[in-house]
């Protein structure tokens, strides 16, 4: 059955590039990315890990973990981050998951039959601290995904998660950012002590309330 945005995150246990382990236990009081890719050896696949190892530090700084998975070995995803650390200068800085029996596969629903009974997609699911699921997303093999849109992303689940406001298309860090319409004028100007601007009834922007003034 497919995973829906809020259910429980399902828990298992993994075999890593850094050992065994297990998922809620290992991200516990953080949030998590898992993010599988097709196959190791491959050349989008490269660019993408060595993409995420290039932004790790700016996912520590958001208090969250990052796991790789595909059905490739440990042994193998251990002998391509050579390959990648020498395609991209940068040197995989995170556990990924050997899933040679498609366990974890299956019980992400990561295989797609209508792409491929034996690899899995592009598929990315960020988990908040209580282990629900904030956002799935799911790219085919042939294109490479934003890892940048994924922070970006991130930064908006973690806004949103925090205060009463959602963001707009194509919303940055440091943004106006919206309102929620369940909140009332009263409730919004102590919520919201930098003020707010009403446009329409239902649409309030106000500057981004977890910067400094």
């Amino acid at each position: 059955m497919a995973i829906r945005l809020g259910d429980i995150a399902p828990d298992f246990d993994a075999d890593t590039t850094v050992g065994p382990l297990r998922f809620h236990d290992w991200k516990r009081g953080s949030w998590a990315i898992l993010f599988s890719h097709p196959k190791d050896f491959t050349p989008v696949c490269t660019t993408e890990l060595g993409r995420v190892a290039a932004l790790k530090g700016e996912f520590d700084r958001r208090n969250t973990k990052l796991l790789g998975l595909s059905v490739d070995s440990v042994e193998s995803h251990e002998r391509w981050s050579v390959d990648i650390a020498d395609i991209t200068g940068h040197k995989v800085n995170f556990p990924m998951i050997g899933d040679p029996d498609r366990r974890i596969s299956a019980l992400y629903d990561m295989i797609h039959p209508n792409v491929s009974d034996t690899l899995t997609v592009r598929s990315v699911f960020i988990v908040g601290p209580d282990n629900r699921v904030k956002l799935t997303l799911t790219y085919p093999h042939s294109t490479g995904r934003s890892f940048d849109e994924i922070l970006r992303v991130l930064d908006a689940l973690q806004l949103t998660t925090d205060y009463s406001v959602a963001t707009p298309s194509d919303w940055k860090h440091g943004g106006e950012v919206l309102i929620a319409p369940t909140v009332s004028d009263e409730d919004a100007h102590r919520r919201f002590p930098k003020g707010f601007v009403t446009k329409k009834p239902y649409y309030r922007v106000t500057p981004q309330p977890n910067l400094p003034d």
